[in-house]
């Protein structure tokens, strides 16, 4: 027996088998549970992530819409512009080959063949169009990352280059000339501050923009202008390819049919480029020509403003110094924009919407109507200028007061005024009694309380519509914003100052315009407009302006009536017409006699208007020491219109430290007006003649 279990081995213990058995069971229902979690649970997952892998979405950019003038004069287009592109899957298999065709593109396209940047370290600065890597580390990165892309080494490239690049592209395999489009400002600076300017989509706003079909990287966005505020309308929309790659990311097939792209939709504008040019022209003449005379001055900013008053229609738009748009087409130079906005003028603001300056005497307007439609005084009414008066200035009723002076720009006075006389001659002494009352001469002013409500009725202190983003509303002060704002009581010479438009009283030049539109328009005021026609990309009209009456002054109660102690009451009421005739024949009495005539003398046309020196202490003048108090400095402001008897256009210029609004400012609107005429006549003549 011992013999025959030697020989039979030893005898395998059940439990082995089981552990064994029980392995092999738990392996396969592990490799069960898997195909199963793969192929069933998330197999959607898998299947969707093989798709993508095989499954390339590409972006067709399309073209941004054309932006033109009223007379179809192109002010935004898009240009072709070349680039020299490397697919690296298509370059020579020999290295040698390879080298020769860098060192010979190298010299035509003026970019180091090599730029001895390790791997690493281009891969973290490479940007296309926009580094200073050699085209070894370029074809490196786009190698490894995508071999089968076009990828740009040198952007922008003139046409006689990138001829030079297609004819050898037998010679250099891999090697291509790109085109593609780039934004071109025909008018650059002139209309920079209408036109804006193109930018990168803002890191905060690509989930906004991927979501409209945009390629952060690559498609550019409105970032100032009407290519800002017609982003939506001017972009179009991106047409789709999805196609089918293999794993090197080489194209097979289109997965679907392509989606075509949508062109943008054109824009006219209501802008003369013409006007625009002489308005412009005409700013900077008179700045170099004050300056010459007065080194002191160094005048170098100002704005110019022409507006249609029957239909709202912005002819010219000027806000100088501006900036070179054509600069931000392909990139924006960090240099360049660091420049501008260390400038304290503000190229980058237009100031025409979103500068906040004192009005001075072209505010007199708005009280001017107040004193008269409330019956402060009547137009025959007559007060004493002695070239100065002192004021009780108090804080409150109980304050004993400390006596100031007040004092006319002339300080011999005008002697008796009445209310032509001073509208004609800007008489400050004649505006400070009506405005804030004095002794028994004026017993009650118009006060703070309704000189606002006059001006807000004109425009003042609102925003006034126009088509551009970052428009301010000025400032109309009142004892309630100054207790909250500033935390101090309003004073009896608060009032004093701001009847004529100084103080706390700011306003863009922009409503400037907007006031003197209305009053022009017998008291209609306009929403103003820079945009008269959008058109898409086949010529079907989808937008044509129309004239937009907010409201008008002579008919709508927009004004409201408050008691003897000056608590608003829920009455309101309308400002007379002959109000605003009688406001009209004082300015033609500036224009005829006043304080313009001297620089409108010898206008062919009728016109009205009034002039502005508007005193001013900001950050640019206490860095020069020149906020001493009583000989601040001066902006210059002037406003007119013409025909006087049937307005067609109406304009202002606003000289930041002008000095004085009759001869600086004038003489602007007088060759903007000019200019106006004579190419209405050039544009009949030539009609006629078409005709």
């Amino acid at each position: 027996m011992r013999e025959n279990e030697s020989i039979q081995g030893p005898i395998i213990q059940p439990w082995r088998i089981f552990i064994v058995v029980g392995l092999v069971l738990v392996i396969f229902g592990y490799y069960v549970f898997k195909l199963f979690n793969y192929q069933i649970v998330q197999g959607a997952n898998f299947l969707a992530q093989a798709n993508d892998n095989r499954t390339l979405e590409i972006s067709l950019p399309t073209q941004r819409g054309i932006i033109y003038d009223r007379n179809g004069y192109v002010l935004a287009r898009n240009i072709a512009t070349y680039n020299i592109t490397v697919t690296p899957a298509n370059l020579p298999e020999d290295e040698g080959a390879r080298q020769n065709i860098y060192r010979e593109l190298a010299k035509v396209i003026g970019m180091p063949p090599s730029s001895g940047t390790d791997a690493e370290e281009a891969a973290t600065i490479f940007k296309e169009c926009d580094n200073d890597l050699g085209i070894l580390q370029i074809v490196y990165i786009a190698e490894t990352n995508w071999p089968y892309q076009p990828t740009a080494i040198k952007c922008g490239v003139d046409q006689t280059t990138a001829m030079i690049v297609r004819q050898k592209a037998e010679d250099w395999p891999g090697v291509e000339v790109e085109i593609v489009n780039v934004r071109d400002y025909p008018t650059g600076s002139l209309t920079a501050e209408i036109i804006g300017f193109l930018g990168p989509i803002p890191a905060q706003r690509e989930e906004e923009f991927r979501a409209l079909g945009f390629i952060p990287g690559r498609d550019k966005v409105g970032y100032a202008g009407i290519e800002d505020y017609l982003q939506d309308t001017l972009a179009g929309k991106n047409g789709q390819r999805v196609v089918e790659i293999d794993v090197a990311g080489q194209e097979i097939r289109d997965l679907q049919p392509p989606e075509a792209t949508v062109p943008g939709n054109n824009v006219k504008l209501t802008i003369d480029t013409r006007l625009q040019q002489v308005a412009e022209t005409a700013l900077i003449e008179e700045m170099q020509y004050w300056n010459n005379r007065k080194p002191d001055l160094a005048l170098s900013s100002g704005v110019v403003l022409a507006m249609d008053p029957n239909s709202g229609e912005i002819l010219a738009m000027v806000s100088y110094p501006s900036y070179e748009n054509n600069r931000m087409t392909r990139f924006i130079p960090t240099y360049y924009y660091e420049q501008l906005q260390r400038d304290a003028h503000l190229p980058l603001l237009n100031k025409a919407i979103s500068g906040e300056y004192p009005p001075g005497s072209v505010f007199k307007m708005a009280t001017a109507l107040g004193i008269l439609n409330e019956d402060v005084v009547d137009p025959e009414y007559q007060v004493e200028d002695p070239g100065e008066i002192r004021i009780l200035e108090k804080y409150s009723e109980n304050d004993p007061g400390k006596y100031r002076r007040y004092v006319c720009y002339d300080e011999n006075g005008h002697g008796m005024v009445d209310y032509l006389k001073g509208v004609m001659l800007s008489c400050d002494v004649y505006f400070y009694k009506v405005g804030g009352g004095y002794e028994d001469e004026v017993k009650k002013g118009l006060g703070i309380w309704r000189i606002g409500e006059y001006a807000r009725a004109l425009g003042y202190g609102t925003i006034t519509g126009v088509e551009l983003n970052g428009e301010t509303d000025g400032l109309i002060p009142d004892p309630t914003w100054k207790r909250r704002i500033i935390g101090e009581s309003w004073s009896t010479g608060d009032t004093y100052i701001s009847t004529i438009g100084q103080g706390y009283v700011l306003s863009t030049p922009m409503q400037v315009l907007m006031s003197f539109v209305t009053l022009a328009n017998n008291g209609k005021l306009l929403v103003p407009h820079l945009i008269k026609q959008i058109r898409d990309s086949e010529g079907n009209s989808l937008y044509e302006a129309q004239p937009e009456v907010r409201w008008d002054i002579t008919v709508d109660p927009v004004i409201t009536l408050y008691d003897e102690n000056n608590f608003a009451t829920e009455e309101k009421i309308s400002v007379e017409p002959w109000v605003i005739q009688k406001a009209k024949e004082g300015m033609r009495l500036v224009v005829t006699e006043g304080t313009s005539s001297k620089y409108m003398e010898g206008f062919a046309i009728p016109s009205a208007g009034k002039t502005g020196t508007a005193e001013y202490c900001d950050d640019i003048a206490r860095k020069k020491n020149r906020c001493d108090f009583g000989s601040w400095p001066a902006h210059a402001w002037y406003a007119g219109y013409a025909p006087y008897d049937n307005p067609e256009i109406v304009v202002i210029a606003f000289v930041y430290n002008g000095n004085e609004g009759s001869s600086v400012a004038a003489p602007i609107v007088r060759k903007v007006m000019d200019a106006y005429f004579q190419f209405k006549a050039m544009d009949t003549s030539a009609g006629s003649s078409g005709q």
